[in-house]
């Protein structure tokens, strides 16, 4: 990325060319509430990208690489296809709306929405295709300043005829293919600023407009990635949009400065992409400063809960019925497999004592672990898995630290570490449930043979019972449940969204049928990294790592998130995707909902990430630089735990975010508790899955039928919430159920069920 030096358009520190900054996120902004941050001080610039869902002018592959090139400036780029986001509540979040797409026409409620938004004093930059959009439309065609006529294709290079406008001073020519594109219907009230020669034929290629307050920029340049990958093209159009969006802004932006990056060459960075030359080796930042690399959607924001030295190497969290978040960490991941003694690794709990956002209590429950992955509250502790065992660990004299430690189940596989179980949660059938990978399990449960492979299973909570709920492909990372118990998971090659319809129970014993009740969803290969400097064994470019499918079922996020967007970490990506979840038939498909967080940054490695008790969503930052694991590289040797030895695997860095909806309602504070049995039921009515959950786990181990009836008034109860759910008729169902009220002999309950 060439890095102008020009005035108001000089960039940020940047010590290698080639890293800069791309957030592309969430699909659709329709119903959102909000503004752009106060008007007041530095702040980044944030703009609407809006493409179309077509290969031809592929604005989803084009996007990412000018965004990419913006980003690391403090210029923000969220990308759309829906042309329902133009519309006043979903304009309002950003400063500019960039359109590249073929869309042939506007509807009236868009055409005035886009129409306001630019005379009210954004910017508005259509670029080459946009120009034949919205036919239908005489107003958008003036406020573009022309349409598209016809073209041929050739390399040139535009001859630029203003020389002194802000966007084209200084600015080097530089030369691509491209459609040759002839204008027509021109607007004379513009201002060319480039024109395409050739022979005695002049064609107006770029120009500026003002609309109201607002300003236009449009170039005829971008038909492919050979212009959209251009360094030139890149100067182009950020110098244009920092002029659409207006002088005053565009000094607030100037005024941003972040900590540069840094890098030295380094022969210990893996190049499986075979990279020429290969790439450097990125110190880390301090949080606060690595923050400032992260970006989310401009009706959201990021907040730091948690950081060394308080939390280190963070694989893992679940939160007590009391709200507080439970955290492993493990430093002893990969390599230092002692599974018959004591490790460094701990569960901690961190509390926020003083409700200013940030934990600062740290009460370590339990040390001397080796490499616990998961862990979920049951019968009044905590169970762990911690490959070969499941352990059972409780506080039985409340000082918040393990004095019970019992193994329940034993015969996970040791022999890969990054392929052991993962991902254990309580499930609306009162089972435990939870992944694991290739290392598999063989043992003897309650006395029978038990063989697990990669995939999801379920548990009693005491260790009688184990099963296989299916068997996935490949590494299996990702376990989720959506608000009505469909089942949903992620694996780490090039498989980040599956749906789980029918058990394998369901096939047992069916002479000649062979059971596959899962079924791939993902409806796209591409992440959308916010650097090109991603580091991956294979799916290059794709899924190689995805970790982790929670939905968000909680109500503080817009409802467009509502049990339908699911969280999958990609940490070889330094993102946290959105797989968007619509239902099809009797199961699912996946449609690509970019990223709810991104980063520059190429320490930052989500590996967590979900709904917690106050609605926002909590990220687990695994803060690494190298995240691969294996295959072994050219010259590495493997570790105990079958990963490659290498001396830059961190141990000493790690961070907690919260992303919190800038609009979300009040969060109120509450404790469960089996002594109160009157405020568990109340809870199954609650907002938010996480309490619900937790609710029911709570009634069914205190399992008492006293509280029946107000469970069968749950379930008489038809109200349902803007979805359509009843998730306290659900829970107090699956209540009963665990109570053991509909097992045959309580005609009641079974009758309130039926």
């Amino acid at each position: 990325m060439k890095l102008l030096q020009t005035r108001a358009f000089a960039l940020l520190p940047m010590v290698q060319t080639g890293h800069a900054l791309l957030l592309i996120a969430a699909l659709g902004f329709a119903g959102c509430q909000g503004g752009q941050p106060a008007d007041v001080g530095p702040r980044k610039i944030e703009v609407l990208f809006l493409g179309h869902d077509s290969r031809h002018h592929d604005s989803e592959a084009y996007a990412p690489m000018l965004a990419s090139a913006l980003a690391l400036d403090g210029i923000n780029v969220s990308y759309t296809s829906d042309l329902a986001d133009l519309n006043p509540q979903t304009l309002a979040l950003y400063d500019a709306v960039m359109l590249y797409a073929n869309h042939d026409s506007i509807a009236p409620s868009q055409e005035k929405a886009l129409l306001d938004f630019v005379a009210s004093g954004k910017g508005f930059l259509p670029i080459h295709s946009a120009s034949y959009c919205f036919r239908n439309s005489d107003a958008f065609v003036a406020l573009v300043g022309a349409q598209f006529k016809s073209h041929e294709t050739g390399t040139f290079t535009a001859e630029t005829i203003v020389s002194d406008h802000p966007i084209t001073a200084g600015l080097a020519p530089f030369e691509t293919w491209d459609e040759t594109y002839v204008h027509d219907l021109h607007n004379p009230d513009r201002t060319v600023l480039q024109e395409r020669v050739e022979g005695d034929h002049r064609e107006p290629w770029t120009w500026t407009r003002t609309h109201g307050d607002g300003r236009v920029f449009y170039t005829a340049y971008g038909h492919d990635e050979r212009t959209w990958s251009n360094p030139g093209f890149h100067a182009l159009v950020k110098r244009g949009i920092l002029w659409a969006v207006g002088d005053d802004l565009a000094g607030r932006w100037e005024q941003l400065s972040f900590q540069p990056l840094t890098y030295i060459p380094h022969d210990s960075i893996p190049n499986y992409e075979k990279r020429d030359p290969p790439l450097n080796f990125q110190h880390p930042l301090a949080p606060e400063s690595s923050m400032a690399y992260i970006q989310v959607p401009p009706e959201f924001e990021l907040q730091l809960f948690a950081a060394e030295p308080d939390i280190l190497k963070p694989i893992a969290m679940a939160w007590d019925e009391r709200g507080r978040l439970w955290v492993i960490e493990t430093q002893d991941y990969p390599n230092t497999v002692n599974p018959d003694h004591a490790g460094t690794d701990r569960i901690k709990i961190l509390e926020d004592t003083d409700n200013d956002g940030r934990a600062d209590r740290f009460t370590i429950f339990a040390d001397s672990l080796n490499i616990p992955t998961s862990l979920t509250f049951a019968n009044d502790g905590v169970i762990v898995s911690m490959a070969p065992h499941f352990l059972f660990l409780k506080d039985t004299n409340g000082d918040d630290r393990a004095d019970v430690r019992e193994v329940i189940l034993t015969g996970w596989g040791t022999f890969d570490t990054h392929a052991g179980p993962s991902n254990l949660r309580y499930g609306f059938d009162n089972w435990l449930w939870g992944t694991v990978g290739y290392s598999d399990y063989a043992g003897v449960v309650a006395g029978d043979s038990v063989e697990l492979i990669q995939g999801v299973y379920r548990f009693q909570s005491d260790g009688s019972a184990l099963e296989q709920v299916t068997r996935f492909t490949n590494n299996t990372w990702g376990l989720g449940f959506s608000e009505t118990f469909d089942i949903f998971g992620s694996t780490a090659n090039n498989e980040h969204s599956v749906y789980v319809a029918i058990p394998d129970r369901y096939y047992a014993g069916v002479l000649g049928l062979r059971g596959n009740g899962r079924q791939k969803i993902d409806g796209h290969y591409a992440f959308h990294p916010n650097t090109p400097n991603f580091r991956q064994v294979d799916v290059f470019g794709g899924y190689t790592a995805a970790a982790g499918h929670n939905l968000y079922t909680a109500r503080s996020f817009p409802q467009r998130f509502w049990n339908r967007i699911a969280l999958v970490n990609e940490p070889t990506g330094g993102l946290l995707h959105q797989a968007i979840l619509e239902p099809s038939g009797s199961g699912f498909t996946e449609k690509d909902g970019w990223n709810l967080m991104a980063s520059v940054d190429e320490w930052v490695s989500p590996v967590h990430a979900e709904a917690g008790p106050d609605g926002a969503v909590w990220v687990l930052d695994w803060y690494n630089f190298i995240v691969q694991h294996n295959p072994t590289p050219e010259g590495f040797k493997n570790g105990a735990g079958n990963a490659y030895i290498n001396g830059l695997r961190d141990k000493a860095h790690g961070r907690i975010y919260r992303i919190a909806y800038k609009q979300a309602p009040r969060y109120t504070p509450r404790i469960l508790s089996k002594s109160d049995p009157d405020g568990l039921v109340a809870a199954l009515g609650a907002d938010n899955l996480f309490w619900r959950m937790t609710a029911q786990r709570l009634l069914v181990e205190r399992g008492q039928t006293d509280v029946l009836p107000d469970l069968y008034a749950l379930v008489r109860n038809q109200r349902l919430d803007a979805i359509g759910l009843n998730g306290g008729a659900l829970h107090a169902l699956w209540t009963m159920h665990g109570l053991g009220a509909l097992e045959g002999s309580n005609d009641e309950a079974l009758g309130v069920a039926r």
